[in-house]
Order: C-alpha cells, then structure tokens, then sequence
C-alpha cells in the first residue's frame, strides 16, 4: 500500500513537528510550576483561560478545517461553479471558508471588546480584564491561522507546516526562558502576552501564503459547505467539552472557591505529561485525514482504514506504556507542589487513548456526508462527561474530572463503533486489537503492583515489559510482511 507508506512518512513529519513542539512545551511546564507557586493559583487561571480559547477556537472554525478536505477533493465533474476553472477550484474552496471564519472571528472581537465588563465579572476575571483581552485577540488570529495550516496539509506541505508550528515554539520557549527564569517574572500575565507577541509573529509569516491565492467567494458553494459543517461543529464543541469542559466546570462547582484555582492548576500540570497521547492523535490525524477523502473511492479503502486503526492502537498503547513505566522519572517536570495530582496520568491518558479510536471511527459518516451522527455521538459523551463532572467534583476534585473523559470518550467511541458497522462496516482486526489492549492491561497491571518497589528495580522491570511489547509488535506485524 503506497499510500499507507505515504501516511506513515507524513505522520513521522507532522509528528516530529508535534512531537518536539509538545517537548519543548514540557519545559514550560516545570517553568511555570516552579515559578508560579501552587498556592498563587496562577497556574489555575492558565488552565481556566486556555480551556475556554480552546472552546472558542472551535466555534470560530466552524468545521471549516474538514470540509476544506471534503470540497476541495471534488473532482472536475462535480463542480458546478462553472465560472471557476478546475485548477483554481481548491483556492475557491479556501477562500470562500476563509471569508466565513474571518466574518466570525470579526464578530467575536467586537463582542469581546465591546462587552468585556460583564463578561469579565461573569468568568471571576474582574480584575484581570487584560486577561481575557490579551487571549481573546490570540484565539482570533488562531482561527485565522486554522485554515492556511489545513491547506498546507491538502498542498502536501508538511516541511512548511511543520517549520511554523515549530517557530512558533521556539519563540515561545525563548521569550518565557527570558521573562521568568531571567527577569524573574511570575504572573501568568507574562504568559499569556508572550503567547500573543508569538501568534502575532506567526500570523505576520502566513501574508506571503495568503498572497499567493487565487481568492474569489462562492455563495452557493458556501450553502454546501455550511450544510456540511454545522454538524462537524456540533461534533467539534461537543469533542473539545469533553476535553475543556472540566477545566471549565471546576471552578464552578467546587465548593471551596478560595483554593479551586490551586487544585485546578495541579490537576492541569498533571494532565500536561498525559498529553503525548494528545500529541500522537493529532500527529496522525493531520497526515491521515487528507488521506482519507483522498482514497474514498479506491477499492482497497475500507482494509486500509482497518489497518491504519490497528496501528494507531498499537503506537497509542505503547506510548501509555512508556509513559507509565518511567512516571517516576516524569514526574520531577513537575514542581514538587503539583506532583500530588499524578494520579490522574494513567486515567487521562486512557481518556486519550478513546479519544484517538473515536477519531479514527469517526471517517464512515464524514465519507458518506452524514457528519450529523458525529454531532449526536459526541453531545452523548459531553453529557456523560458534565454529569460526572457536576455530580462528583465536589466530592472528588478532580479525580472526577479524570474519570469524566474516560466516561466522556468512552460512550462516544462505543456508539461510534455500533452505529458504523451498521451504516458503513469496516472489517477492523478486532482479535489483534484486543490482543494488544490485553497486553497493555496486563503490563500495567504489573507495573501498578510493583510500585513500591525500589526505583532501580522498577525502571528495570518495566524497560522490560515495554520490550516485550516492542517484541511482540516486531514478530506478529513486522517481521511477517
């Protein structure tokens, strides 16, 4: 399958890209965790503010990003802009979803300036107005930076993609080196201005992009995009609640209101050295969906989506392994006040694991143009996800919020799974897949039982188990191709 090679060599370019970004930003967090003191519950009101750009973020694309894939890849026969030539149809796509995004992002400023007492008193930013402001302008240009970084992944530019997000980092990393272990900043005021001074910088290297389009606005295309999109949105803010809604929530409905951003920001450090799980899943879906509607239409395409699901599971499983056999040594990232919260690790991580399969099931309605089953499917596991957040966080902190996505993802990959071999069925590897989640159970299982062991030991032991797995995937997947 050469097209199967194709996605494993964009996934190692779009991974790296990821892979080294979400490193890098490791090194923020024992940054931040060392220079905002637990008890400040800077680190709190970071994760706070985050999780509702991340919202917002989502609104703003409005599923733009998918169905840039999905129109774009229409064939010359199946477009009835007449006006437009076959060659320039891609930039006709991009523009007119261009145009909806910025026409959004417009109307979100204006309301976010134009009202931003209120809004600020209503989130506990009274104030910090320079907070919200200062995030509010990154989340724009954000969205606007949504759509070309797609279009990248549909010109097969992963250098270009990859040189961006990494800039990015870089700059990032340099400007809070500077402010807080040099000037000995630490509000996460500094934090959020070096993140819009990145953005910006990011924004300004896009114009040369943008000039090189060929720009015109399709009004009836536009209908047949948003026929298409609103349910991805509908999916998209019901995908991104089940991974923010938490952080969101628990300021809410934690009873202790003095010290909720101060458990906050330990459960947010915490789900930071889950997030390779995170990273993995968004690696793979930036080489994989392209892929996706590309080969929609070729014979072998239902055992290529069984397969590349099987290995996605297997890279997953591994990478949970990993993390848990050296938690020990992950764990000294974190500032000694915020390591009581790694807990939550293991949970999250299997949280994430869900995540990535439910991705992954996902394609069979977005292929057939039937996204609304996406939308339904994941408003089931958002509900889940709020009622064991609103229910069990004032009992469990964030325990509950842990549990949450697993209840969350969980119920959203079940339906997914039910629903589409029914609809569209995908001979997925089922025996192979389970062999592998019981291996990993199993391993786990040893490296929990053996925790109070001395350290020498563990590491030893579970270098081992992670072998065996690495074994078992190089005789069964490998060596018999």
């Amino acid at each position: 399958m050469a097209s199967l090679k194709g996605l494993f060599k964009d996934t190692a370019i779009y991974g790296l890209s990821s892979i080294v970004g979400r490193f890098l930003n490791y090194l923020l967090v024992p940054l931040y965790t060392h220079y905002m003191p637990t008890e400040s519950g800077d680190y709190g009101i970071s994760t706070n503010v985050y999780a509702y750009t991340a919202l917002i973020l989502v609104l703003l694309t409005f599923g733009m990003e998918t169905t840039l894939f999905r129109f774009a890849n229409d064939r010359a026969e199946t477009v009835h802009s007449s006006q437009f030539t076959v060659h320039s149809w891609p930039d006709t796509v991009f523009s007119t979803g261009f145009a909806l995004i910025g026409s959004l992002t417009a109307v979100f400023l204006f309301f976010l300036f134009g009202f931003i007492t209120p809004i600020a008193d209503y989130l506990g930013y009274a104030e910090h107005h320079n907070y919200l402001l200062m995030m509010g302008v990154v989340v724009a240009m954000d969205a606007l930076q949504a759509l070309p970084f797609s279009y990248l992944r549909f010109q097969k530019r992963p250098i270009r993609f990859a040189s961006l997000k990494l800039l990015f980092i870089f700059f990032n990393i340099a400007l809070n080196v500077i402010y807080f272990v040099l000037l000995h900043k630490t509000s996460v005021f500094y934090a959020f201005a070096i993140n819009l001074a990145c953005t910006s910088f990011i924004s300004l290297l896009f114009i040369p992009e943008l000039f090189k389009i060929e720009w015109h606005f399709d009004g009836a295309l536009l209908k047949r995009m948003l026929s298409y999109s609103w349910p991805i949105l509908i999916l998209g803010v019901a995908g991104i609640l089940n991974q923010v809604a938490d952080k969101i929530m628990f300021p809410l409905v934690y009873p202790d209101k003095a010290d909720a951003n101060v458990q906050l920001g330990i459960y947010g450090s915490c789900v930071k050295i889950a997030m390779i799980m995170a990273m993995i899943t968004q690696a793979f879906r930036y080489a994989y969906e392209p892929i996706v509607f590309a080969k929609a239409k070729d014979k072998d395409s239902t055992e290529y989506y069984a397969v590349a699901m099987k290995y996605f599971l297997i890279f997953t499983l591994l990478a949970f392994l990993c993390v848990m056999g050296y938690i020990d040594v992950l764990q000294l990232i974190l500032g000694k006040g915020y390591r009581e919260g790694m807990a939550v690790v293991p949970i999250v991580m299997v949280a994430e694991i869900m995540m990535g399969v439910y991705f992954n099931l996902s394609f069979w309605y977005k292929l057939i143009d039937k996204t609304i089953y996406g939308a339904w499917f994941s408003l089931a596991g958002c509900a889940v996800l709020f009622a064991v957040n609103y229910f069990f966080i004032p009992q469990y902190s964030y325990i509950a919020c842990a549990w949450g996505g697993v209840a969350g993802y969980g119920t959203a990959m079940v339906l997914s799974y039910i629903v589409g071999q029914v609809k569209n069925p995908i001979p997925y590897p089922m025996k192979s897949i389970m062999v592998y989640v019981l291996m990993t159970a199993a391993f786990y299982a040893a490296m929990y039982f053996t925790s109070d062991w001395h350290i020498a030991l563990r590491l030893a032991l579970n270098t081992l188990l992670i072998v065996l797995f690495l074994a078992h995937v190089y005789w069964h997947e490998i060596r018999r191709k």
